[in-house]
């Protein structure tokens, strides 16, 4: 039986490779937000409150004076709109936890975490020991290196000319290497890959993200075959009915010659 520490040590085991791969995000992430005017402080309150990757680099993306209020609410609102099915589908494995366990796990849950939150729950009981244990450490890294990128600014130079934004892509092609579960995992894929590509091609950000995820959940509906018939249960052949006992059988006749 595992105890509290062993569940941390297994969370944090779990976490760090993606916190390494949010080193270089979070630097990048800082340096731009200082190019709009952001003071470290501000950063570093930011990462701490909002805590979310995407809609942070949407709204520094969209940050002047004065701020576009609704073009922020609305931005962050459609990109984080993925935390609803997320939050749905990791709630139920959480039964050991307690209501302000829940809250702040929730609060500060990152798609690296609920992904390896969901891989273990296949396997182990989920502990607020071993969830703690690999988001502590990522929400820290996240807020230091945002608020260390903020503070080093233009020093730092654009860390994409080493390729270091692709850290996240890599990580989460690991992520969904791990969900394998054949045909309907790749058209979930491939329709949500596709779908977010040609809409960010077309329309531009944030839509690619919404187009990413509805085309997905509908590749899969149609792949797994719910709702359009394609999983039918074959029907149980019907018994002849029992022959009634009171009614003689008739022998056949011998044949005449």
């Amino acid at each position: 039986m595992s105890t509290i520490w062993d569940d941390v040590r297994r969370g944090f085991g779990d976490i760090w490779p993606p916190m390494l791969a949010a080193v270089p995000i979070g630097l990048l992430f800082g340096a731009l937000a200082a190019g709009k005017g952001l003071s470290p402080l501000e950063v570093m309150v930011m990462g701490i409150f909002v805590f979310a990757g995407g809609a942070q680099f949407a709204a520094v993306e969209l940050w002047a004076t004065p701020a576009p209020i609704g073009a922020l609410v609305f931005s962050t609102l459609l990109i984080n709109a993925r935390h609803v099915l997320m939050g749905a589908s990791i709630t139920p494995k959480l039964r050991g936890f307690s209501r302000w366990q829940k809250f702040l796990g929730l609060y500060y849950m990152a798609d690296e975490n609920w992904a390896l939150a969901e891989k273990r729950a296949r396997t182990h009981r989920l502990t607020p020991a071993y969830w703690f244990g690999m988001l502590t450490p990522f929400v820290m890294c996240w807020v230091t290196t945002s608020t260390l990128g903020a503070v080093v600014g233009a020093a730092l130079g654009d860390p994409r000319r080493f390729g270091a934004d692709f850290a996240f892509t890599a990580l989460f092609i690991a992520l969904v290497a791990a969900f394998w579960k054949g045909r309907v995992t790749f058209w979930t894929i491939a329709a949500s890959g596709a779908a977010s590509a040609l809409t960010y091609r077309l329309i531009g950000p944030p839509w690619h993200v919404l187009a990413g995820a509805l085309f997905g959940l509908l590749a899969a509906w149609v792949a797994a075959g719910d709702g359009a018939g394609l999983q039918r249960k074959p029907e149980k052949p019907q018994a002849a009915p029992p022959e009634p006992a009171n009614v003689a059988r008739k022998t056949p006749e011998p044949a005449r010659p």
